[in-house]
């Protein structure tokens, strides 16, 4: 009996992972590691001077696949045209200087820029190099070509570099940008540069609330929903402020300020100040209603008779307050966390939270069971306060960021 062909829809998608020669080319493994272990089908195609830094078997050993960087290897595969035909994707990183203006002149002398000038997929490139070559003219140059021809380059994270030097042009973190690279698999447009010279600020995370020393009254938010809002805005060429509650355990997005605070309070303060210069305010943050009247010195201890009861007192209502204070021409959007009950769906209580807070647009996210917190997936309801009210279906936390941006974009144009 004969055998259909598989389902295309079910093919792993297919990434070229390109790898320039800098330091950075180590930390391509890791998103190589990423980015088979969620069922993606990579070719590695590093440049010579890559492979001076990690050699072909480590790439070919985690990809399951040859590695080669010349057009003269497997020359009846044609695979200095194939490459870039069959992805669905090209990931280049680290993408160098070199390269950047390799690819912005359409210079092709080895298998990675063959590879470039052939696909007809959405291609990303994530640079690393010293802050004076980025920020260089040349460089700058390349950058605004490339993007102008639709290339989505991302700007670098600020840190560590090659020796002693600390600053801009450092490989954003790898889960980072496999997150990125997942999303431009699922929309290929999700990462325009319509958010250039807008400033933004997310909050995200959950406050904590003293009751002593040790313990605190807190939240299940982990932050990666506002981190996610964060990094999608910066690379659509937005300048953020993200205001981090109790974040420590994720790394900084790449391009974005980051204010760390742990109490509502705090986030309250952080909040004020930046939104002083925003054109768009986003609060992702879960943030207490209520805190202890007054913190103990001293480890409360258990003992033998029951505990006094915690006195509690409300937090300021910083959404609120933001959309009072707002400047004209200001966007806001608000996040509900909520459950639905007997009387009351979780879609009302949104409406209802919308109509209370005076937002712009509100996120409701329904939760428990696995839903939203502690999760790399999201879905919700986008609820205009112009009764426009959008479903977005479950997928990464980035989806749902572009999906937001998207809509704080036409808010802006109207």
């Amino acid at each position: 009996m004969s055998q259909s062909a598989p389902d295309a829809s079910h093919r792993r998608p297919r990434i070229v992972l390109g790898v320039g020669g800098g330091i950075a080319a180590y930390k391509a493994c890791e998103v190589l590691r990423r980015l088979t272990e969620s069922g993606h089908e990579v070719r590695v195609v590093p440049t010579e001077s890559a492979l001076r830094f990690v050699g072909a078997a480590t790439f070919e050993a985690l990809s399951g696949q040859r590695v080669h960087t010349g057009v003269f290897e497997d020359v009846p595969e044609v695979p200095h045209v194939r490459l870039g035909q069959n992805a669905d994707l090209v990931l280049v990183a680290p993408a160098t200087a070199n390269l950047l203006a390799k690819a912005a002149h359409g210079l092709a002398d080895d298998l990675l820029t063959n590879t470039l000038l052939t696909a007809r997929c959405p291609v990303l490139m994530v640079p690393a190099m010293h802050t004076e070559m980025w920020e260089h003219p040349a460089t700058r140059a390349n950058v605004a070509l490339l993007r102008s021809r639709g290339v989505i380059v991302l700007e670098p994270a600020s840190g560590r570099l090659t020796g002693k030097d600390t600053g801009k042009g450092r490989l954003p973190d790898p889960a980072e940008i496999v997150d990125l690279a997942r999303l431009l698999l699922a929309r290929s447009d999700a990462l325009p540069q319509d958010l250039a010279g807008v400033r933004v600020v997310v909050s995200g995370g959950g406050t904590r609330e003293p009751l002593d020393p040790v313990r605190f009254l807190g939240n299940r938010s982990s932050g990666r929903q506002g981190y996610a809002l964060a990094r999608v805005a910066a690379q659509r060429g937005a300048r953020v402020t993200l205001v981090g509650a109790n974040t420590v355990d994720l790394p900084d997005p790449a391009g974005v300020d980051v204010v760390r605070v742990r109490t509502a309070e705090d986030l309250h303060q952080a909040m004020r100040v930046a939104a002083e210069t925003a054109d768009v305010l986003v609060m992702a943050a879960a943030v207490a209603d209520f805190r202890p009247t007054a913190m103990l010195g001293h480890k409360i201890k258990k003992t033998d008779r029951d505990p006094d009861p915690i006195a509690l007192t409300r937090t300021t209502d910083v959404l609120a307050e933001l959309v009072t204070e707002r400047r004209a021409g200001q966007v806001i959007v608000g996040f509900a966390a909520e459950t639905g009950d007997a009387e009351t769906s979780v879609l009302d209580h949104g409406r209802a939270k919308l109509k209370r807070k005076g937002c712009d647009l509100l996120l409701v996210n329904e939760v428990g069971d696995g839903s939203a917190f502690e999760i790399p997936d999201n879905t919700g309801w986008l609820l205009g306060a112009d009764g426009t009210e959008t479903f977005i279906p479950t997928g990464s936390k980035a989806q749902l960021a572009a999906v937001l941006w998207d809509a704080v974009t036409a808010l802006r144009a109207t």
